[in-house]
Formats: structure tokens, C-alpha cells, sequence
């Protein structure tokens, strides 16, 4: 291996990024759009970034931004709008018509993976700078005029000097532990339980997303294409996914669904089978000098209510229009107002997933009380327009806020 040189390589730009993966890739390209420099630093290969199979239903507002972000047309071309959802009870399918109860909004099924693609393809195109595989990548200085952060790769060390950093890198990356203990707070609720997922070539079971609660536990009949399904379980923590064979998934899986869908229900052999545990996260504050959290680096939602890639967007939202201002405009007394942009929305999705995940999962604990306050619950929201409008307007995703 090649010794390190004794003064890094430098370079400078505006804005630097930690982290490739959608939240990232999206800030770079709205900000190159703009003229607004930067250089995206990603520890892992761009082979694996695209490998992560995650979230496949986007908000109207992310929708919107992605046209803003000139990267909507093969998700026009291939996603699929969804006007309506369903949830399954009491061996019973009721529809919620996003659409009426909102005025026009609607979602999309688009999976992650392809939105990512596209923004790597739309960065490649722009000449924007992307370095991955970059080996221990640290920010530095960031509470001064001048941060800076380093990283090594193929035996060199590097340094990007910047104006300011944004924290993109996910719940395990660096920038959020690189902010004092003591300067940030955490709310945190895990829950005892994970979602066992199965891809499968298969046609969906149904047009649109059925959330199911059974008292065998929840399930999710999802998809990512016409003809590529995406299907979850509800199962314990100390569940091993080389357990479940994919005869026994798919048996399980009918047994939680109506049984006029699980007579529907076309089962084939599993792409892939992973299993993800719950949590609700959330850090106070969401920015530390010039370094600004963003998506999961800030907070996690169970993705109960489907808000884990849209909050990330909405933060990117939020973070593009206030740099916009700053280097347009000179308005730096807009950076302070970040975090609290940010958090009025995040505790409002927070909430809707809390709400989702305790309303259609079941739980070891549970007594016969709250059993019938779920029971309560999901009658009382599917027979109430009242109820249909606050799922609907929380499902397609809150608006946006303003900074000002």
C-alpha cells in the first residue's frame, strides 16, 4: 500500500455531501441545477448503494421534487400512481380513495433502487463529482466559518474544504456522531417486533397496497412493478430469515389476508427475504454549527406508514431552498432555521407511523383492552369520513414547510 502523504490532497467546493444514497444523490443534483457546487463523499461502492432494497412509495410532495430535480422521467414512464389503498380486518378489505379524501393527491409506486439509479445516471450526465469507496471520512471544524472534511482512499488522504456539510449518511453513519453528546437529544421508541420481506417475480395480489392486522400479526401485500411483488410479515425479534423457507411465508401470509385475497394470492420462489427490526427515532437538533442532518441520519420512521425516503426527501427540500437562499440572496440568518423546519414535519409522520404500527400490529404484551382499542380504532377510521380524510392527507404526505 502506498504511505500517506504528511498534507492531504485538497480540494473545495460549496456544499459537501456525506453520503450517496437517494437523500444525497437528490440534494447534489437540485443544487447543481442551481450552480451551486459539490462533492458527494460515500464510503461504500456505488454497486452496493443500488443493491439496498428499501422503500417503494413516494409521496406526492417527492414526486414533485424529483420533476424539480429533472430525474421524473422513467418514473414516469414506469412507476405506477396509486389513488388508493386498502386495509384488511375482520377477514374484510376497505378502500381508502387518497385521492377524493385529499383533492387530487395521489401516490407512487416507484422503488427506491430506481430512483436512485436515475439520480446516479442524472449526476454522471451533469459531471458532478461522486467519490466512493472513501475510507474513514471525518468533518471537521464545524462550528467555525471554514469546516472541512477528510477521507482516504486507494492508500491517499484527502481533505474538501467547504462553506457547509450535509449529513446524508444514514442512521449509522458519521455525521451525527460527530455532533457533542451533550449538544443533541434523542427520542426513541423500538418495538418488539421486525417486518420479514420477500420480493418475488410474481403479479401483485391487488392493484393497490393492502395493510392487513390479523391476530396472528400484521401484513403488507406491496409491489414494485406489475409483474414484481413485495410482501412483509410481522414476526418476532429472534426470527432467522434461513427459517422461513418460502413455502412457509406464503402460507403464513395467507393466513393473515381475506380469504377471497388469499385465494388471489400468486406465489412464486423469493428474490430475496431479509428481516427488519421496528424503531421510531428522532435527534434534537438536526444541524450542529454548519452541518446539517439529513433522513435517517436525523430519524427513523417504522415503515409502517411509508415515510422513510419522504422525510428524507422533505428534509432535502427544506436544506436545497434554504442554500438556494443563502447563496442567491445572502440570507444566512435562514440556516438557524433548519432543524425546526424540518422537525414540525418529522413529528407529524413520526406520529402517523406510531399510529399505523400500533393500530394494525399485535403485540406479546397486549391485553384484551387494548386489543379492542385497535378493534375500535380501525372501525372507527374506516367508517368515518372524517377518519378516511386524516389517513388520506397523512398517506399521500403533509405539505412541505416553509422556511419563512
Amino acid at each position: 500500500m502506498t504511505p500517506h502523504s504528511s498534507t492531504p490532497s485538497r480540494h473545495k467546493t460549496q456544499v459537501a455531501i456525506i453520503g450517496a444514497g437517494p437523500s444525497g444523490l437528490l440534494l447534489g443534483q437540485l443544487l447543481q441545477r442551481q450552480g451551486i457546487d459539490n462533492i458527494i463523499v460515500e464510503r461504500k461502492s456505488g454497486e452496493y448503494v443500488l443493491s439496498r432494497i428499501r422503500a417503494g412509495v413516494l409521496e406526492q410532495g417527492m414526486v414533485d421534487l424529483l420533476h424539480e430535480a429533472g430525474v421524473a422521467e422513467r418514473m414516469e414512464a414506469e412507476g405506477l400512481p396509486h389513488s388508493g389503498v386498502e386495509l384488511a380486518f375482520d377477514n374484510r378489505r376497505v378502500r381508502v380513495d387518497l385521492e377524493t379524501l385529499t383533492g387530487g393527491k395521489t401516490v407512487m409506486v416507484y422503488g427506491q433502487t430506481e430512483v436512485t439509479r436515475d439520480l446516479m445516471e442524472a449526476r454522471d450526465t451533469s459531471g458532478g463529482t461522486t467519490i466512493y469507496e472513501a475510507d474513514d471520512v471525518q468533518p471537521h471544524d464545524l462550528e467555525t466559518e471554514s469546516p472541512y472534511i477528510t477521507y482516504e482512499k486507494d492508500g491517499e488522504r484527502y481533505r474538501i474544504d467547504c462553506d457547509y456539510v450535509a449529513g446524508c449518511d444514514g442512521f449509522h453513519g458519521v455525521s451525527r456522531r460527530s455532533i457533542p453528546e451533550h449538544r443533541i437529544k434523542t427520542f426513541e421508541r423500538v418495538y418488539p417486533f421486525g417486518w420479514l420481506g420477500l420480493l418475488a417475480d410474481t403479479p401483485p395480489v391487488s392493484e393497490e397496497l393492502i395493510y392487513a392486522r390479523h391476530e396472528r400479526g400484521f401484513a403488507l401485500c406491496s409491489m414494485r412493478s406489475t409483474h414484481r411483488s413485495r410482501y412483509y410479515l410481522q414476526v418476532s425479534l429472534d426470527e432467522k430469515v434461513e427459517d422461513w423457507s418460502d413455502e412457509r411465508f406464503w402460507e403464513e401470509l395467507k393466513r393473515r389476508l381475506p380469504q377471497d385475497t388469499a385465494r388471489d394470492l400468486v406465489t412464486g420462489p423469493a428474490l430475496e427475504k431479509s428481516i427488519a427490526p421496528l424503531r421510531s427515532f428522532v435527534v434534537e437538533p438536526m444541524q450542529y454549527g454548519r452541518l446539517f442532518l439529513v433522513g435517517d441520519a436525523a430519524h427513523i420512521v417504522p415503515p409502517t406508514g411509508a415515510k422513510g425516503l419522504n422525510l428524507a426527501a422533505s428534509d432535502v427540500n427544506t436544506l436545497y431552498r434554504l442554500l438556494c437562499k443563502v447563496y442567491q440572496e445572502g440570507r444566512t440568518d435562514l440556516i438557524e432555521r433548519y432543524s425546526e423546519t424540518c422537525l414540525r414535519r418529522i413529528w407529524k409522520a413520526e406520529r402517523f407511523s406510531w399510529w399505523m404500527t400500533s393500530m394494525l400490529h399485535t403485540f406479546s404484551d397486549e391485553d384484551d383492552f387494548n386489543t379492542r382499542m385497535q378493534q375500535a380504532e380501525l372501525d372507527y377510521v374506516s367508517r368515518s369520513t372524517a377518519g378516511l380524510t386524516t389517513f388520506a392527507e397523512n398517506y399521500v404526505g403533509l405539505p412541505y414547510e416553509s422556511l419563512e
